[in-house]
């Protein structure tokens, strides 16, 4: 058998929630964050940041080995050595194992540095605690990371002294030169694994540094004492670790009480997975706890209301479904606003389950008011972007804003529909935006009609990059047309030094939504994806007008991706989610052959366009697949601006 051994990322997700080491890696129970950690990094600049850091310790040597024996025998057998630096060294205690990024060896010294493509503000003093001197929530993930290799090799190797260091990504400093995040290549050997290729480095690279090396030995202290936190631990740091591998090594389930955590459960399964036989281990946990039956399982629980911070002490009191709620749990009050506050809207939900009502509601009054205020031709814009860790240029910062793609969908006054433009960087090592405001900028220009977007995205990024046009030194004949058009849509984010007021500032429909518009089957959520299927089955105009192939066909509704299209399916009495209606990236290709996208034929969410968009850029492929990776980009952002379209649409009925 292989053995079961406690490592840094099982201790990681068993910090999250103790039963889930029990979940994880187990076929029967998906994992909803189960992504392959390659494209994760891929996508997250992590890749870049690791081999980056391999460059700072020169001369070290890689232990590629996969299994448990063969690299602790590489690594041990290279600790022989008086001096000497190891990547991704092997170091095994009892049944904790781990495999550090960097391991240094002087002498009787060991330095641990564990590298994360995380940034970090060196102007701060003391970023990692509080001022209560407790570790700061958002750096205790990586702290306890570190804080547990140190503890595995401090007790395999007591002998020496040991070291530890974060090292991380300095946002205040600047790339030394360009291209050299196209220095970092990712290629697919034989075997069909995926690895980096680093080439053409020069000294020049790395003055100045990117990276920055942090002692935390202080803070593991803080953590090894359990004083990293207000309210102590029933449990030592030491005696939690011992418990974790002590269960997963036997594979038994730690039993752990139920919460509002629970609401973030990866191992969840939908009725289809369950059908197949997969398993939930959520459901498994509050059966265990609280002696529920399926039948339990069927009624909205306090776990899906809306931004609503008392769910802990419900659960505490014992009253776990929304049924069980009363008014006084949440105390809806008005906040003198249109439309509904946060806690009417809270309630408004509760208060439907409690009546068995799904019918949609909508402030009429308020919506229409606000919908006599737009300009036609509407607008509807949607971006995807990217942060990069190493800047595509000389003189940038890392995790600067990267603007790639963007879709507008128009919509005139006799309600004319058209997939208006498009905009998709493709070119490797280019940096895209001032590009990507040009094309915007053709594209809105050209009236004065209402531009709509879907959350605050669309505004941030605008803002950044009338920041980066403003401090740009480079030469830049239109700068000053281009702020004043980002000036001319937006408003100053709080980070914006300069202040204007704008006439045709973007309007956002995702409040809109939340105060004018609420239906049960978004299940609480405002999220764009939850709310065009709930629109597309309440609305009979949009099931008249998209029921039929006319989008992207000759006398419809044009296109530039889609041919013949029909929108509105019904499976199952419902109709199907257009999201997961996405068309595959390969039509003609047999499914053992997609291995794209982190390893899904599909683009689900932004978090797959990114991944995409970085595949085009790092990633050694055939002008196929990078033909067919971008025509799935330019269909999925496409659908997003189609969605907003639908939602106004489905109101326009609805007010009249």
């Amino acid at each position: 058998m292989k053995p079961r051994y406690l490592t840094k990322t099982r201790f990681k997700l068993a910090c999250e929630c103790p039963a889930k080491l029990y979940y994880t890696a187990k076929k029967e129970y998906p994992d909803k964050k189960n992504t392959d950690p390659f494209m994760l990094s891929l996508a997250e600049g992590g890749f870049q940041v690791g081999e980056l850091a391999k460059l700072y310790f020169k001369g070290g040597h890689d232990i590629t080995a996969l299994g448990y024996e063969e690299s602790l025998a590489q690594t041990n057998e290279l600790l022989k050595q008086e001096n000497v630096t190891i990547y991704e060294a092997a170091v095994l205690f009892e049944n904790l194992f781990i495999r550090a990024d960097v391991l240094q060896k002087r002498g009787n010294k060991l330095s641990l540095i564990e590298v994360k493509a995380k940034s970090i503000d060196t102007n701060e003093e003391e970023p990692f605690l509080t001022k209560s001197g407790y570790v700061n929530s958002k750096w205790k993930p990586y702290l306890y990371d570190v804080a547990f290799q140190k503890h595995v090799i401090v007790s395999a190797f007591p002998q020496y002294s040991v070291n530890a260091s974060l090292m991380l990504v300095d946002k205040h400093a600047l790339c030394p030169t360009d291209g050299l995040n196209q220095k970092f290549k990712i290629v697919t050997n034989e075997r069909g694994r995926k690895g980096v290729v680093v080439e053409g480095v020069s000294p020049e690279d790395f003055r100045p540094r990117l990276l920055t090396q942090i002692n935390v030995n202080d803070i593991v202290e803080i953590i090894w004492n359990g004083r990293d936190q207000k309210e102590p631990q029933p449990l030592s740091f030491f005696e939690r670790i011992d418990l974790y591998a002590d269960y997963y090594g036997r594979d038994e389930k730690i039993q752990t009480p139920v919460s509002a955590e629970c609401g973030k459960c990866e191992f969840k399964t939908t009725p289809e997975e369950e059908v197949n036989g997969l398993k939930s281990g959520f459901k498994e946990c509050w059966k265990h706890q609280l002696h529920w039956t399926d039948a339990d399982f069927e009624e909205p629980t306090v776990l899906d209301v809306w931004f609503y911070r008392g769910k802990d002490k419900l659960i505490e009191a014992g009253r776990y479904k929304m049924a069980d709620m009363v008014e006084e749990d949440i105390a809806p009050k008005s906040d003198d606003k249109e439309g509904v506050s946060t806690s009417e809207r809270q309630w408004l939900q509760v208060e439907k389950v409690k009546n068995g009502d799904a019918s949609a509601w909508l402030d009429k009054d308020n919506l229409r008011a606000e919908m006599e205020s737009w300009t036609f031709p509407l607008h509807f814009i949607d971006f995807e972007t990217t942060m990069v860790a190493i800047p595509f240029n000389r003189g940038r910062h890392p995790y600067e804003t990267i603007a790639f793609q963007f879709s507008h969908h128009q919509l005139e006054a006799d309600g004319t529909v058209c997939h208006k433009g498009e905009y998709l960087h493709t070119a490797r090592g280019v940096f895209p935006n001032y590009d990507f405001v040009r094309a915007l900028k053709r594209e809105l220009e050209n009236d004065e009609g209402t531009i709509f977007r879907y959350a605050p995205h669309e505004n941030t990024v605008l803002n950044h990059i009338y920041r980066q046009l403003k401090e740009d030194t480079g030469d830049i004949p239109d700068r000053d047309a281009l702020c004043a058009f980002i000036q001319s849509i937006t408003h100053p984010s709080g980070s914006t030094a300069d202040k204007w007021e704008s006439l045709r500032d973007m309007v956002d429909m995702w409040p809109l939504v939340k105060r004018f518009y609420y239906d049960p089957h978004t299940g609480g959520s405002n999220s764009i994806k939850q709310v065009l299927p709930a629109v597309l089955n309440s609305s009979d105009y949009l099931k008249s007008k998209y029921g039929l192939p006319i989008y992207g066909a000759k006398g419809g509704i044009p296109s530039n991706n889609y041919r013949d299209w029909q929108w509105i399916v019904t499976q199952n009495g419902k109709i199907a989610d257009p999201y997961k209606r996405l068309p595959r990236l390969f039509e003609n290709i047999p499914d053992e052959a997609l291995d794209l996208l982190v390893e899904s034929d599909r683009l689900a969410d932004g978090g797959a366009a990114m991944t995409a968009y970085a595949r085009m850029q790092f990633e050694e492929m055939s002008d196929y697949e990078h033909q067919e990776i971008q025509s799935a980009l330019l269909k999925y952002c496409e659908l997003d601006t189609l969605a907003m379209v639908m939602i106004y649409e489905a109101w326009r009925e609805w007010v009249a």
